[in-house]
């Protein structure tokens, strides 16, 4: 069975303060972020996956050398924020569930194999990570029964950040596209997925990745953070 796969690509990437877009950024073994990312997919499902990314910010340069993808574009990917890329990649999908990953995730290639489980099961799910908990990261509460029922920056006393990796169920693809469309531009996708909890019932179980590795590239610290581990 394919394996849809989703990366966000289409933001500026103005932190890092780089040329190109930031999942261009290239790792101290040589690969850019994104060629870990594909080389993470293939290593995880091989022919089986299917990758699309989302465009915008000097789109050419991640069209070219990724041609194995196919390619949504956020045409308003400098007014935008990650709802609405991820809005037109869920739209632009086929039947079945989609993983998601930002752009900009450097992560060790057991996170995928560790949630391979879940994505054959259609469940719905966020990586999370409780080793530290970052005032600036996404971060998450979960309710009684164990699943996530706040996700956001602005969570107070979150039991740890959200990676960047997230997959939807077929059963709840709809649903979320739905949430998307109706939150802010400039929210990221993490609104629509708490909206989807608070209003639809959505059930997003939290996987623990303590023990291993990934990390949000945003800024200069974080990309050496990121080479301690390829």
């Amino acid at each position: 069975m394919s394996k849809q796969v989703v990366i966000l690509a289409a933001g500026m990437g103005t932190r890092l303060a780089r040329p190109l877009p930031k999942p261009l950024t290239e790792l101290r073994d040589g690969r850019s972020i994104m060629r870990q990312q594909f080389d993470n997919i293939e290593t995880a499902f091989g022919e089986a996956a299917r990758v699309m990314v989302v465009v915008g910010f000097k789109l050419e340069a991640i069209i070219e050398r990724f041609p194995e993808a196919s390619f949504v574009y956020n045409e308003f990917y400098d007014q935008t924020n990650t709802s609405k890329s991820l809005l037109k990649a869920l739209k632009a999908s086929g039947d079945g569930s989609v993983l998601w990953l930002n752009g900009d995730v450097v992560f060790d290639p057991q996170v995928l194999t560790r949630v391979t489980p879940l994505i054959e099961a259609e469940e719905s799910f966020v990586v999370v990570n409780t080793a530290k908990v970052s005032d600036e990261e996404v971060k998450y509460t979960v309710d009684a029964s164990g699943f996530i029922n706040q996700l956001s920056k602005q969570v107070v006393g979150g039991l740890g950040e959200a990676v960047g990796i997230n997959h939807i169920g077929a059963r709840d693809k709809a649903t979320l596209i739905k949430r998307l469309a109706e939150v802010d531009d400039q929210d990221y996708f993490e609104r629509g997925i708490e909206v989807a909890i608070e209003s639809d019932g959505l059930k997003f179980k939290a996987v623990d990745i303590s023990d291993l590795y990934a990390v949000e590239v945003d800024f200069a610290e974080d990309l050496e953070r990121a080479n301690q581990h390829v």
